[in-house]
């Protein structure tokens, strides 16, 4: 095999192989830009040597052995010859940029007799052996595992002992000096000398650089960014060229647009007789790139030529490296640049207006992760450094908000009305918080996962929250949280990044998320290559605004139990759970339609004809019934009951494992004027908003939640037909309506072209479907999901990904089924999955007609579709 490849052989399509930056090198030197010449050592012998190191390591020396004599003839230098010594470089790239994730080496092939050669080629004696201590230094770093703060310890020491404020003061013999005290470090730290041979240095640095594919902050960053870990890292070798050689020379990085704002122009910085470590390190203040136009005019332009030339040759805003020796311009790397979300989308459209790339390929540039980070608040990142962390837990809503912690919905509202900002933090939330929810700046729970209640409500609401932060014991009692040894009491002020998961005590200062116009343009370029449709989980006007700004078709999923909430509401609910015969049932059931109604006439309004697809009620009556002593006590009076019959009927409607038990269309079996009420609302609303907005179609769509069978299918829907065809006779109207259900529940994905023949359509409600196939409680797998993950149990949450080799097969197989019996009938999916890039993928390969999720996400949803 050959692991072995130059400069003048490889291309940019080879970045598998000769690693991003490998690629990028070979593709400059065919472009004959000023490229150090070099050769790369492939990702292959990396993941052949991390297997076998002997064998491969004996090849790999004998073909790099080739190749520096190649070098040898291009420079007229010699490795490891005192006359004329060639230097090189040793730097890690793999496939995907991993910036400061693994390691570099500088000025390999000095030892103490090439340096001497080094001073008297160079007639400069300081630059040698500053080169020299810097190879010293990053080879016992990178190489012999020394701590790096050895080294600086011992030059801040010498700095402050001449009274030298910068290393550009230190001369020729304080270096030398150094040099030796630098080698002792080696004798005193591994007990063996730094090793004169350049060809053992050289095998020793490849060997370190291979090894850093594995080290703890590479293998961290990849977790982040979703890097597979069998790609393994090329090794670039490269000669030296040399900005620290006075001040003629220096080196900088510069961007071809900003990385920040996406602004058009060059954006950088460099240091005059520097090496490229010193810009990263921050040892001395950078002057910005235009600064260079006044200092080498002549070496600026020759810059932005080259800039502009690799800008249209990749076709996106590139990230250079260049060294400037004795005014001469080099670039030793260039690479598609790293930017924020806003930039990100405003260089795509900037590129498409100049027409370099299509809209198609703008699309496919923008990560659906990024539509997030342009529209929710961000701490500001200088600040956060030196914010202190309080706790962590499961990033289950993005954005950034600060406030004053409570630790009950009605206290958080009371607060909020008195112009507080607030946070929520609970054991865990519940439909009954939902007004301290809406009024809190970020929502933090103890227990639940990412799809527990706080984290699909908080996303639906667009409010960053963290949710199972299980190191925060939560005493609602004393009102105070506890991690660790540090209490936080109500009133005190937190900050809550829902991005990373993390909480932070005190305030931080953020940065508000809103680009709206450019996150428009690109979703609207992306709606034209979509090819399934996206719907929103929504039911509040505030949240269907939301999700019609960012290009919902309609509303997939609408949840009827989220409209019972609200002082007034909430008590008719409860006077219908207490009933004791149909009349005390029928009166605040009639009581609850009006409210329903008036929510419908306003979901229809909104929508101007588009689809809207309702739940009937879902969850359980037990969640409805006053918690507290007080709240039960309050009901009792107002009923006119005992607070023994109250605590009676609670008791009655408890069970031992509710998500299992009397909920959805069970309900509906055993109260079916329940949901009778509520087909009754929607059809009574839409025919009157029919008469009012003439020029909007109303379908509207009514869905049974729950269903396991044909059987309850069928007798749900021949029950809920009568009342639609009753109000119909009554009013002398009638409208279109389709009647479909959700597929949750694993018997109706076995079943489900027999559920077909009765239902209008279907939506999968991934959630559930995913708690009952596993066996996973979706609250509680918060506590043991990562520990499966940790052993590898468990590749990732199954909550927050389709399952596809479990959940999915059942997916799969409910679509083959319905669309065997009828090809036509609508299949969506509502749940949380429904917003997330990697299962969309999933869905539309299995055919689904939409996707729905919350609002904020879906541009990204959408971007994703038009991506594959």
């Amino acid at each position: 095999m050959k692991y072995v490849i130059d400069f003048l052989e490889g291309s940019k399509e080879q970045a598998d192989l000769l690693g991003g930056k490998g690629a990028n090198l070979a593709e400059m030197t065919k472009l004959k830009l000023p490229v150090p010449t070099g050769f790369t050592i492939t990702t292959e012998a990396c993941l052949a040597y991390l297997k076998e190191k002997e064998q491969v390591l004996k090849e790999l020396n004998e073909e790099i052995q080739v190749h520096i004599h190649s070098m040898e003839k291009s420079t007229a230098k010699k490795f490891g010859n005192v006359a004329d010594p060639l230097l090189v470089s040793v730097r890690s790239g793999s496939k995907f940029s991993m910036p400061g994730m693994m390691d570099t080496i500088l000025n390999l092939g000095l030892n103490d007799e090439t340096v001497l050669g080094l001073a008297k080629k160079t007639s400069d004696e300081r630059f040698a052996y500053d080169c020299y201590r810097r190879l010293l230094q990053m080879f016992g770093d990178v190489v012999c595992g020394i701590d790096k703060n050895r080294f600086e310890e011992q030059l801040d020491f010498y700095k402050s002992k001449n009274n030298y404020h910068s290393d550009t003061e230190m001369q020729a013999a304080d270096w030398q000096e150094l040099v030796t005290v630098y080698k002792d470090i080696f004798l005193e730290v591994i007990h063996q000398p730094f090793p004169q041979d350049p060809y053992e240095q050289l095998t020793l640095a490849v060997e370190a650089v291979f090894r850093s594919w594995n080290n703890r902050r590479a293998i961290t960053y990849r977790r982040l960014h979703d890097i597979s870990d069998s790609l393994g890292t090329a090794v670039n070798i490269q000669e030296m060229v040399f900005g620290n050689f006075g001040t003629d020379s220096g080196t900088g990085v510069a961007f071809t647009r900003n990385p920040a704002t996406g602004d058009k122009g060059i954006f950088g910085e460099f240091l005059l007789n520097a090496q490229g470590e010193d810009v990263v390190a921050g040892v001395r203040t950078p002057q910005p790139i235009s600064q260079l136009e006044t200092l080498m005019p002549e070496v600026y332009q020759e810059f932005l030529k080259i800039s502009h030339l690799l800008e249209c040759h990749y076709k996106d805003m590139q990230d250079i490296e260049f060294t400037i020796e004795n005014r001469k311009l080099y670039i030793l790397q260039t690479r598609n640049g790293k930017r924020t979300a806003k930039s990100a989308f405003k260089v795509c459209i900037q590129l498409v207006e100049e027409g370099i790339i299509s809209k198609k390929e703008a699309i496919q540039r923008i990560n659906p992760t990024m539509v997030t980070q342009l529209l929710h608040p961000v701490f500001e990142p200088d600040e956060l450094e030196k914010a202190t962390i309080f706790a962590k837990g499961l990033p289950a809503s993005p954005g950034a908000a600060s406030g004053n912690i409570y630790f009950t919905a009605e206290g958080a509202k009371k607060a909020s009305e008195q112009g507080e900002k607030v946070i929520l933090i609970r054991q865990e939330t519940s439909p009954e918080d939902i007004e301290g929810m809406v009024v809190s700046e970020a929502i933090v729970t103890s227990r639940g996962g990412m799809t527990s209640h706080a984290a699909v409500v908080a996303r639906g609401m667009g409010v960053c929250c963290v949710a199972g932060c299980e190191e925060i014991y939560v005493d609602e009692f004393l009102e105070q949280a506890t991690a660790g040894n540090v209490i936080l009491r109500q009133g005190e002020m937190i900050s809550v990044d829902g991005t990373t998961g993390t909480i932070y005590r005190g305030s931080i200062p953020y940065v508000e998320g809103d680009e709206w116009q450019l996150l428009e343009t690109i979703t609207d370029w992306a709606k034209e290559e979509a090819s399934i449709g996206v719907k929103a989980n929504a039911e509040t006007p505030a949240d269907i605004k939301t999700a019609l700004k960012l290009g919902a078709e309609g509303i997939g999923l609408a949840r009827t139990e989220h409209m019972f909430f609200g002082e007034k509401r909430i008590f008719e609910m409860r006077k219908m759970i207490l009933a004791e015969n149909e009349e005390s049932l029928m009166k605040p059931l009639n009581n609850l339609k009006e409210f329903q109604k008036e929510d419908f006439r306003t979901m229809f309004t909104l929508l101007k004809g588009k689809a809207c697809t309702i739940r009937l009620l879902d969850p359980p009556l037990h969640e409805f019934l006053p918690q507290t002593e007080e709240e039960i006590a309050h009901l009792a009076s107002a009923t006119q009951r005992t607070i023994e019959e109250i605590n009676h009927r609670i008791e009655e409607l408890h069970e031992q494992n509710p998500m299992l038990g009397h909920r959805g269309c069970r309900l509906a079996v055993t109260t079916p004027q329940i949901y009778e009420m509520q087909v009754a609302a929607i059809i009574e609303s839409a025919l009157e908003i029919s008469q009012k907005e003439t020029d909007s179609v109303i379908v509207p769509e009514i869905m049974i939640p729950l269903i396991g069978s044909q059987a309850e299918m069928k007798w749900l829907r021949e029950r809920l037909e009568q009342t639609v065809q009753s109000i119909f006779s009554k009013t002398g109207q009638a409208i279109a309506y389709k009647i479909g259900t959700m597929l949750e529940i694993p018997r109706a994905c076995l079943t489900a072209e027999k559920i077909a023949e009765v239902a209008d359509f279907f939506s999968f409600g991934t959630n559930d479907l995913t708690q009952l196939t596993y066996g996973f409680s979706r609250d509680d797998s918060g506590k043991f999901i990562s520990a499966y993950q940790e052993k590898k149990l468990l590749k990732e949450d199954p909550f927050q990904h389709i399952d596809e080799d479990g959940v999915g097969i059942l997916m799969k197989m409910a679509v083959d089924k319905i669309r065997s019996y009828d090809a036509t009938i609508k299949i969506g999916v509502c749940g949380e999955v429904g917003g997330d890039p990697q299962s969309i993928r999933f869905l539309k390969k299995i055919g689904v007609d939409y996707i729905s999720c919350s609002p904020y996400r879906i541009p990204s949803a959408i971007l994703t579709i038009a991506q594959e």
